[in-house]
């Protein structure tokens, strides 16, 4: 299988030797699997009379490590590849929502795209996490400060959030009583002019979120916990001492399986919920990390060889079938 690879630009620079990337490992075993994978960025994506095109680089392996040819660039037909991996990091802006539009000429019964591009185009993972709001902390959508003043006096401590960032940016932790709290509210509103997501703080959060994995339909039986770091609330720093092995029990397994299940059915079989005291804080959709090193050290596993077996069969099965409008 032909095998393109949207990666981010930080993450081209710094490609290889990249363990702590769930891109790295995945690529790597696709490799392994004698497949021919090319890698790109959104900006060298084209569109020209209505075809989509890519510039891209193609990887291999050499000595147990992954390697791509600098010097080479080589130009295709986006559907010239049976598989898309959709992965670049928000912020989800205005480049990334153009990058997707690209794929809207990208013939579906040629090409698999996950996650689909559209459907990602369509998910905020902060907002749309309230599709599944009965496992949700309680929460508000607004840019009234009004709304975050009321929120925070009813329940004291509060998360407020960016809708379009990622690994924990912009994330605020506001109490009742800080003399900050106009500053905050102004500064993650622009004054009341843009929405954001305000939850409820859960007092288990100084012990880390865990990150349950999904794949398909179904729940990976594999965890990390992933804790707060460099005196802060929240997990903002990828290294060992900071994402520790996690416990998903088979009562979790089944609680979120609905989840897995709803977001199958969008287009979207890869993405990591971030739980705490059992509450979907965010649902990680655009380029969702599995901490593949992490679990293979902790639970003996090689779960990079499952995830990709599943994606290349969910591909083939794609491939050539008529694909409904979302």
């Amino acid at each position: 299988m032909k095998i393109l690879y949207v990666i981010d630009r930080i993450e081209l620079k710094y490609f290889e030797f990249n363990d702590l990337v769930t891109n790295f490992w995945l690529i790597k075993s696709f490799l392994e699997r004698n497949q021919e994978v090319y890698i790109t960025t959104i900006d060298m994506l084209k569109l020209k009379s209505s075809i989509a095109y890519v510039s891209c680089y193609r990887s291999y392996i050499k000595d147990e490590d992954i390697f791509y040819e600098k010097e080479n660039p080589q130009n295709f037909k986006i559907e010239d590849f049976q598989l898309v991996m959709f992965r670049p990091d928000p912020p989800v802006d205005l480049d990334y929502i153009s990058a997707t539009y690209i794929f809207d000429f990208v013939d579906r019964e040629k090409t698999f795209i996950l996650n689909d591009t559209a459907s990602i185009r369509n998910f905020n993972e902060k907002m749309h996490a309230v599709l599944f709001n009965d496992l949700m902390p309680e929460n508000i959508v607004t840019s009234s400060k009004a709304d975050i003043i009321e929120f925070l006096n009813e329940h004291e401590e509060i998360i407020l959030k960016p809708l379009n960032q990622c690994f924990g940016s912009g994330v605020m932790y506001l109490k009742r009583g800080d003399k900050n709290t106009a500053v905050i509210i102004n500064s993650m509103t622009k004054n009341g002019t843009q929405l954001i997501m305000v939850q409820k703080y859960l007092k288990s959060a100084v012990n880390g979120d865990k990150r349950v994995l999904i794949l398909g339909e179904n729940i990976l039986p594999y965890s990390v916990r992933k804790l707060p770091s460099n005196d802060d609330f929240k997990f903002c720093e990828h290294n060992d001492s900071h994402v520790i092995r996690g416990v998903l029990t088979e009562e979790e397994m089944e609680i979120y399986k609905p989840v897995a299940q709803k977001l199958c059915s969008m287009g979207i079989y890869t993405a990591g919920l971030d739980v705490i005291e059992g509450k979907i804080i965010e649902v990680n959709v655009t380029s969702p990390c599995y901490f593949i090193r992490e679990i293979n050290r902790n639970f003996g596993a090689n779960i990079e060889n499952d995830i990709a077996d599943y994606i290349l069969t969910l591909a083939e099965s794609k491939i050539g079938k008529p694909v409904c409008s979302l």
